[in-house]
């Protein structure tokens, strides 16, 4: 290859480089984002809402019933209602901790941060028209719980 024809690419080379070091720097960010508290990413991205059939059967808006386990969680890792209703709202349902297959209500495994940036992993349970919350887990914090 002639040293002209070099000169004659290089211009595209560099745009090349230059695109192919800003799309990985976008995904980096997005990477980002998905790992940031959910505090920081709610102005940025709306509510997640996903298409996929899995969530299809997983009503983010149900009124909410909670079991005396997941009350007793909740106050031993000082969590409140309303961080619950965020991480149903905004949580990632984990299908590898979740039970679609569980009678007689199927259980969802959501995982998020809430405002105050804990990172917390809730399981509901839809069964008619509420649904329960079973119980919620910080998962960088092990908190010592009385719970039965």
């Amino acid at each position: 290859m002639k040293l002209g024809t070099i000169h004659k690419y290089f211009p595209m080379l560099v745009l090349a480089a230059v695109l192919l070091l800003v799309w990985r720097w976008r995904q980096g960010q997005s990477d980002q984002t998905a790992a940031q508290p959910a505090s920081e990413a709610a102005e940025a991205a709306p509510p997640a809402r996903s298409a996929k059939a899995h969530d299809a059967g997983f009503d983010r808006t149900a009124p909410l019933e909670f079991t005396a386990h997941a009350r007793c969680r909740m106050a031993c890792r000082q969590v409140t209602a309303a961080e619950i209703r965020e991480i149903m709202a905004r949580g990632r349902i984990d299908l590898s901790r979740s039970d679609l297959q569980d009678k007689p209500c199927p259980t969802y495994a959501l995982e998020g941060y809430s405002q105050e940036g804990q990172h917390l992993r809730v399981v509901f349970a839809p069964c008619g028209e509420v649904t329960r919350v079973v119980t919620c887990i910080d998962l960088d914090k092990a908190w010592k719980c009385n719970c039965n």
